[in-house]
Parts: C-alpha cells; structure tokens; sequence
C-alpha cells in the first residue's frame, strides 16, 4: 500500500488555493470535518482535495497560465496530468480503486521529484568574506 507522508508538494504563484500544497495521511481520525474514515480501518487520503486537481486544471487551461507558459518555457502546458489526477481523485473517492491510489501516489513523487531537482543557484554564506570591511575597488581608485 502507498503512503504519502507530508511533503511539500508545488510552490507555483499561479496556484489559485494557496502557495503550498501538502500533502497528509490521517492517523484513525476524520480528514475533514463531517468525512468519516474509511470503513475497512485504512486511513489513506489523496495528498490534495480533489477541489485542488480540478482547480490546477482549470488554471492550466486557462489563457493567461497558456501565454505566461510559453513566453518562459517555449511550449504549450502540458494539463494532460491534472486531468489524469482528477480522475483518478474522483476514482479513489466513489470506488476506493487501488490504482487511482498508485497513481496518484506516483504523480505527486514525481512533481516532488520534479520540484527538487532546481539546485539553488547561489551557495548560502556560512560566514562573511575576510575583506568584508575594507573599500570596493571603485572606491580606492577615486
């Protein structure tokens, strides 16, 4: 059986609902409030609402999200996957299907994995520079 355990999962400023997605397993309580557990004991949830899928589709979708895209990448978005995503939600949430489980645990490893291969393009200073206190070389030309 998949778990997700919490993770970062998308910091996009598009994002209509919030700048961070997580995602969660419930431990033997309800997910939200006036949803029971599931009742085989399993306490699994998708990492996002399906609310969330819909919502990131409809923004991919969208003209301003279409232009924004291909003005930095040079190609059209791909929301084939939000789509799949979606189905999937709806899938788990009416059948409870073990593969709409696996596939939605595989889709946000892979946007995880996806958001965690950026390295930062700048080391983060441990202490400043030795000469840190003395002119810039403008300064003592002049």
């Amino acid at each position: 059986m998949c778990r997700c355990s919490l993770v970062l999962l998308s910091v996009d400023h598009e994002v209509p609902f919030s700048s961070f997605f997580i995602g969660w397993r419930t431990e033997g309580r309800a997910w939200r409030a006036g949803r029971p557990d599931m009742a085989d004991g399993s306490s699994w949830q998708p990492p996002r609402p399906c609310e969330a899928y819909r919502a990131e589709w409809k923004l991919c979708r969208s003209a301003r999200h279409f232009l924004h895209h291909y003005y930095v990448h040079g190609e059209r978005p791909a929301c084939e996957q939000w789509q799949r995503d979606l189905a999937s939600c709806r899938d788990w949430e009416e059948r409870r299907s073990a593969e709409a489980q696996q596939s939605l645990c595989e889709s946000e490893r892979a946007r995880v994995r996806a958001a965690r291969k950026h390295i930062l393009v700048w080391a983060p200073r441990q202490s400043p520079p030795p000469d840190w206190h003395l002119p810039l070389t403008q300064e003592k030309d002049e």
